[in-house]
């Protein structure tokens, strides 16, 4: 019985019933300035009719908008804690909608008046009853009915702010025909990706397939035929790169928004790598892009690198990801796009990347810096 009254969620959507009233007032001055015109006017009584009416037309508009619908939700997730889809800008409002939306505005301003009117009046009272001790009710002393006047109003904000938060999803949220155009534009995007997933399979499966027989055929012939193990082996050469460019270019549309981050990190790290990272906390956006940069820069390392690869990790200010291997083969710094991802990945978090060979040994240093939240 008690738990309205300690709960926070009863005075976050006290404010947000609230927060009806204040939109209320220029309404309400409008009425009383209208209503004191046509009372005072003698004469000119069309003029003033001809002016209310501007005013009320004008005043039914906004509750109408795609805007206030989308502040209306805005505030209704923030405050009464109801989980609703974001207004969509990209596509016109439904009749439906715009109706719901103008109901719900208009029960949001009423109750808004009740709950600001029993502040207004139930608050003060009480303060004076509480401070006068006088008895207001014959026996009944004058701080009981402080004290119940607030419990009273307290209990009347929980019960409207319940009643809001359980109309919310109905009033604000989709109608049913945008729900199934959602259903069907997921269904459209799941299709599309199991079309993909499926050439994926048809053409990856068959150049592995013609892969393991070809290499197959260079074994068997090796030495009876090594002029035709040398067509095999450019023909797995080619059929590989082939597979390879298709793989992906069809994992960049398959990739899920999920990313793997720098706590994922244990995925990267094989018996090849030496591993020295400090646990960091950076924003989600910095350790997505880090994992990506430190994926990239050991797939190069077992690539072109001889030996084992050196993975340093550590953020003194900035987050510091420093790879180094020695030289193998030398890398490709035209052919593939690894280099430049990562000093994509790096120019657009405003960082700064090193990647050059010295001695024998080639380097990979990105600075990241981590100031401040990027999401």
């Amino acid at each position: 019985m008690l738990r309205p009254l300690v709960s926070a969620t009863t005075y976050r959507r006290a404010v947000f019933l609230l927060l009806g009233a204040v939109v209320l007032l220029p309404y309400a001055l409008i009425g009383f300035l209208i209503a004191g015109m046509f009372l005072s006017a003698r004469e000119d009584v069309a003029g003033v009719v001809v002016t209310g009416l501007v005013a009320a037309a004008v005043a039914a508009v906004p509750p109408f908008l795609g805007g206030t619908r989308e502040l209306e939700i805005a505030a209704a997730r923030a405050l009464l804690g109801v989980d609703l889809p974001a207004h969509d800008r990209r596509r016109p409002m439904a009749r439906e909608t715009r109706m719901r939306a103008a109901l719900w505005f208009g029960l949001h301003l009423l109750t808004g008046a009740v709950v600001g009117t029993g502040v207004l009046l139930a608050v003060p009272l009480a303060v004076l009853s509480i401070l006068g001790q006088e008895r207001l009710l014959g026996p009944v002393p004058g701080v009981a009915v402080g004290l119940a006047l607030i419990v009273v109003t307290l209990y009347a904000t929980a019960g409207l702010g319940s009643l809001a938060a359980t109309m919310a999803p109905v009033l604000l949220g989709p109608s049913a025909a945008e729900r199934v155009a959602h259903l069907e534009a997921q269904e459209r995007k799941l299709a599309e990706r199991n079309r993909l997933a499926r050439e994926l399979h048809d053409s990856v499966g068959h150049a592995l397939t013609a892969v393991t027989l070809q290499a197959g055929a260079a074994r068997t012939v090796f030495d009876a035929d090594p002029e035709f193990a040398r067509r095999a082996l450019s023909a797995i050469e080619e059929q590989g790169r082939t597979a390879l460019e298709e793989l992906d270019a069809v994992l960049g549309l398959l990739r899920d928004a999920e990313s793997p981050t720098l706590a994922d990190l244990d995925r990267l790290l094989t018996a090849e790598v030496d591993a020295d990272v400090e646990d960091v906390d950076v924003p989600v956006a910095i350790s997505r892009e880090a994992y990506r940069i430190v994926q990239e820069g050991l797939t190069n390392a077992a690539k072109h690198g001889a030996g084992r690869a050196t993975l340093r990790i550590t953020a003194p200010d900035d987050l510091l990801i420093e790879i180094t291997n020695r030289v193998g083969s030398p890398p490709d710094l035209g052919g593939g796009r690894g280099l430049a991802g990562m000093r994509e990945r790096v120019r657009l978090l405003g960082g700064h990347l090193e990647v050059g060979a010295s001695d024998g040994v080639w380097r990979v240093l990105a600075r990241l810096p981590i100031g401040g939240d990027t999401g």
